[in-house]
């Protein structure tokens, strides 16, 4: 009898718990989005001028932004304000850094040219006897090496659960073994602490 209530249990939370982090993720999500839209003066809130509020409406009019400024920025007017808009920030010292360092992480992921985050590799850490899943985000830093006269690529090694923290290394290589494994795999992996393991690619499951 308490085995059986103890599947029963068990089966209940494998319906339940996925399903409520996704809500509760997306929840957190949807707040996020609609929490930009206090940036606005209080008389041209949405809350105010409908007299009540409608959730995710934050989502719908930041995507609708988004849109409209590629639209604008496609154009040769758009890049020509760009520039001038590039150029004004990059007279300012502190603000120059910040946003020139925030535009290449943003080209680099959103484009398809970029090598950001596209693979998945194996680095030794926190010591040489074990290994860890990390993200190749560069090449390396050519100074360090040229002084350290070693071939070395940049990485980030994601914390777990939490995978937008973690640390940024330059290791050897010759250390760095690329996995067949996509970044989402990756990120489910870490998401799970080891528990969600995916399917080698190109690798059949064994017939029982």
């Amino acid at each position: 009898m308490m085995a059986a209530l103890r599947r029963y249990l068990i089966a209940g939370l494998l319906v339940w718990v996925p399903l409520g982090v996704t809500i509760l993720v997306i929840k957190l999500f949807v707040d996020l989005l609609d929490g930009i839209l206090a940036v606005l003066p209080e008389a041209w809130q949405p809350d105010q001028l409908l007299g009540f509020h409608i959730p995710g409406l934050g989502i719908v009019l930041v995507t609708l932004f988004m849109l409209l400024t590629g639209m604008v920025v496609r154009n040769l007017f758009g890049r020509q304000l760009i520039r001038l808009g590039e150029q004004l920030l990059d007279r300012i010292p502190l603000v120059r850094s910040i946003y020139g360092a925030v535009k290449q992480i943003t080209e680099s992921l959103f484009s398809g040219s970029g090598k950001s985050f596209r693979k998945v590799v194996l680095v030794r850490y926190p010591h040489a006897s074990s290994w860890t899943l990390a993200f190749q985000t560069g090449d390396g830093l050519p100074e360090a090496r040229a002084k350290t006269g070693r071939r070395l690529v940049s990485v980030f090694v994601p914390t777990t659960p939490n995978p937008t923290s973690g640390f940024f290394l330059m290791v050897p290589e010759d250390e760095v073994i690329e996995l067949d494994m996509s970044i989402d795999d990756g990120l489910r992996m870490l998401l799970s602490v080891g528990v969600v393991v995916p399917e080698p690619r190109g690798v059949k499951p064994p017939v029982p």
